[in-house]
């Protein structure tokens, strides 16, 4: 007889029988033919993989390099430099926290199932209702994030094989950057459909590609450079910019450069999405969170730092008759180095496809993500058409319905790219709001919670609970209230952020859509299983 996997008995234990294919993080590992090879532990490579999709879905470059360049603007390289070091601080609370509460309910439904469980019988099904929803708009929006950068890095690799904007390279027009937008989306889409296996040998790649391309990055650029900006620069230079950005307050622009770091460090909930696929997921869960946030924290900093000495010009990043046309910042700087040393742009090219790889891969984990929560919340009918969305594929074992959905909302979303200059402030405000909102709910819930009523798993914080509860719950309310603030000034239809306007028709029409009807027969996660006899 075999053994249950520990996370599937803990999801018995909490009503779900066992629907989706639990190896999705060990298809790529036989079994062991050799005890002393530690690789071949079920453990380590379960923990890998985990490690890896986490990892892959906060990837190293997607949330620094759209965004360095703004910051960098706002209030000059101390401010963006020391920025990721406080973010990080307050990042390992809301992971730590995270962490604690996935150990204890390994499902797929992870967060929303989390609130619903952790609120109680009275307030659950509303708490769930809200982060269920929470989470589908951020991670919706996240597959567009990493759709848009993805194609402005793809339209920068273009312009400079072309010849460059001042060599009359060509620079993709609003129409083919929004067909590169719509193909990415689709790609992801189709290998989450038919390819599982694929994206199981792809997420570990992925970390390979970031950590060995952003150490190739990190120690290369200065390296390269011909000039590179003294410590002193990096480190205390404080410069505004209110001519190109119309903000004249030096405590607001601190707030905006900081953006970068909180639109990067976040995404280490990946794991736990995927934690009715994975073996052990009560203890790889909360060790692929934490160690996701440890690798990014580090390797993050270390890339702003190369970007940041490897500078040649500040001024003339945001040129607009520059090499990449002042569209892409991090590719200018790439651009400067190599061209600066070699008199050609092979390196820059062959830097900034590294950096396309882990926008593709990040595109590729958060759809998988987005999928399953759209499948979560469709199992317990607490979207239109459930019945559509909680369908598995019978040979693949994926929600397959559920991912093309995602896709499709993701498509739409970037339609506006054909008229409006700020659709990546607006996506990104939404991915992030939706996102890191979705994890203060759970968060709070354990924090007011009785403890005797907490089921704690191998990973438990006892007395600490509490205070690291809050300052991750406080922290969050901070991140989402910064995002939703203008970006520019003075403000018009081409600088407005309309994250707000976004996110109070989605989530005026949600919370609607409760008071009128869903508090009637929304009970938050349904059980599918009999935990007593085990049946279904």
């Amino acid at each position: 007889m075999v053994e249950m996997d520990s996370g599937e008995k803990r999801l018995n234990e909490l009503g779900y029988k066992q629907e989706l294919r639990r190896e999705m993080v060990s298809l790529f590992f036989s079994s062991s033919p050799s005890k002393s090879n530690l690789l071949s532990s079920p453990i380590v490579q379960t923990l890998f993989k985990t490690l890896a999709i986490s990892f892959s879905t906060m990837t190293l470059f997607t949330g620094i390099t759209p965004l360095y360049g703004s910051s960098l603007l706002y209030a000059g390289p101390a401010s963006l430099v020391w920025g990721w070091v406080v973010v990080s601080f307050f990042t390992w609370f809301v992971g730590v926290a995270m962490a604690e509460i996935c150990s204890s309910f390994p499902t797929t439904g992870s967060l929303y199932f989390w609130a619903a469980h952790l609120a109680g019988p009275v307030w659950g099904p509303f708490a769930s209702w809200c982060c269920a929803w929470l989470e589908a708009i951020g991670l919706i929006a996240g597959i567009g994030t990493q759709a848009f950068a993805g194609s402005q890095v793809l339209q920068s690799i273009i312009l400079l094989c072309t010849g460059t904007n001042r060599g009359g390279g060509y620079l993709a027009p609003r129409g083919v950057f929004l067909a590169m937008y719509i193909g990415l989306t689709i790609i992801w889409a189709v290998l989450n459909t038919f390819a599982l296996e694929v994206i199981a040998l792809i997420d570990i790649v992925s970390i390979w590609w970031q950590v060995i391309g952003g150490s190739v990055i990190v120690i290369m650029l200065p390296l390269v450079s011909l000039t590179t900006q003294p410590a002193s620069y990096v480190f205390s230079h404080f410069e505004t910019s209110p001519d190109s950005t119309g903000i004249h307050s030096k405590a607001y622009a601190v707030v905006l450069s900081v953006l970068v770091s909180q639109y990067s460090l976040y995404g280490y909930d990946a794991a736990a999405h995927l934690t009715e696929e994975t073996k052990g997921a009560d203890k790889n869960g909360p060790i692929a969170i934490l160690s996701s946030i440890g690798i990014i924290s580090v390797f993050g900093w270390a890339y702003i730092l190369a970007l940041t000495f490897s500078i040649q010009n500040f001024d003339y990043l945001y040129d607009t008759g520059n090499e990449t046309a002042g569209t892409f910042v991090p590719a200018q700087i790439l651009y400067d180095a190599f061209h600066g040393r070699f008199h050609n742009s092979a390196g820059a090219i062959a830097l900034l496809f590294v950096i396309w790889g882990s926008f593709f891969f990040g595109g590729l984990s958060i759809t998988t993500s987005a999928a399953r929560v759209v499948y979560a919340l469709s199992r317990d009918k607490g979207i239109p058409l459930s019945s559509v969305w909680r369908k598995i594929h019978p040979k693949h074992k994926v929600p397959a319905n559920a991912v093309w959905l995602c896709a499709a909302l993701c498509c739409l979303l970037g339609l506006p790219i054909l008229k409006v200059n700020v659709v990546f402030t607006a996506i990104t405000s939404i991915c992030t709001i939706g996102w890191v909102g979705g994890y203060a709910v759970p968060i709070f819930a354990r924090m007011v919670m009785a403890e005797k009523n907490f089921k704690p798993g191998p990973f438990y914080l006892g007395r600490a609970s509490r205070p690291v509860c809050l300052v991750a719950f406080l922290w969050i309310c901070y991140t989402c209230s910064v995002f939703l603030l203008p970006t520019f000034y003075p403000i018009d239809w081409n600088t407005f952020n309309y994250a707000p306007v976004a996110l109070a028709i989605c989530l005026g029409l949600v919370m609607l859509w409760w008071v009128v009807d869903a508090r009637k027969w929304f009970k938050g996660p349904v059980r599918n299983i009999d935990s007593h006899n085990g049946n279904v």
